[in-house]
C-alpha cells in the first residue's frame, strides 16, 4: 500500500509540473509588429515597428496563458523617414504624448490543444478597446541555438483606426488597420 500511495504521489507531482505555466520572454530581434491599411485605394501600404516586446505566460496543458505587449510607437519604420514622422504626429499616433502601445490579453482562447485566438485590450493614443487576436501558426520546442525552450506565433486582428482617434483622411486612407504580430519567444 505504502508502494502504491508513494507512485500516487509521485504520479500526481509530475502531473502538475507539466501543466505549469511557462513564463517568456520576447525575442526583441524576432519580435515585430506590423501594421497595414488601403492608401487611398491605389495600394496596401505595410509598415512596422521595430521596437516590440512582450512577456507570456503559457500553461498549455491548462489551456491558458496570459501576454502583456508593448510596442514603441516612435520606432514606427513606413519605409520613410517624412512619412515615419508624419505617422508619429498628432493626427495620427501623437507618439509625443503617447510613447507606447500596448495589448493585455484577458483570455486565451483553444481549439482542442490548439491556441486559437487571444482575447484582450489594445490601447491607442491613450484609447482601449477590446481586441481578439487571431492566432494562426504556434510553434514551442527547444530552440537549437539557446539550448532553452522556445515558442514562436503569428497572429492578426482587423481595428478600425477612428476608433483610436487616429481617423485623419477617413475613408479614403483605409479606416481598417490589419495588424499583425510576429512573435519568439525564450523561456525564462
Amino acid at each position: 500500500m505504502k508502494k502504491i500511495l508513494a507512485l500516487l504521489i509521485a504520479a500526481g507531482v509530475s502531473l502538475s509540473a507539466a501543466a505549469a505555466p511557462e513564463n517568456f520572454s520576447s525575442d526583441a530581434n524576432h519580435t515585430f509588429a506590423r501594421f497595414e491599411y488601403s492608401h487611398f485605394g491605389y495600394s496596401t501600404q505595410q509598415s512596422r515597428f521595430n521596437n516590440t516586446s512582450a512577456k507570456i505566460v503559457l500553461d498549455r496543458a491548462g489551456k491558458s496563458g496570459s501576454v502583456e505587449a508593448v510596442i514603441d510607437a516612435k520606432s514606427v519604420d513606413t519605409g520613410s523617414k517624412l512619412f515615419d514622422g508624419h505617422i508619429q504626429g498628432e493626427d495620427f499616433l501623437d507618439t509625443a504624448k503617447y510613447p507606447t502601445i500596448t495589448y493585455k490579453s484577458t483570455k486565451f482562447n483553444f481549439n482542442g490543444d490548439t491556441l486559437a485566438s487571444i482575447d484582450g485590450n489594445l490601447t491607442i493614443k491613450g484609447v482601449t478597446k477590446p481586441v481578439t487576436l487571431t492566432v494562426t501558426h504556434l510553434q514551442c520546442m527547444d530552440h537549437p541555438m539557446m539550448k532553452k525552450l522556445a515558442c514562436g506565433a503569428n497572429a492578426t486582428a482587423t481595428i478600425k483606426r477612428t476608433e483610436f482617434n487616429a481617423g485623419k483622411y477617413a475613408p479614403y486612407v483605409g479606416d481598417d488597420v490589419t495588424l499583425t504580430f510576429a512573435v519568439e519567444a525564450i523561456k525564462d
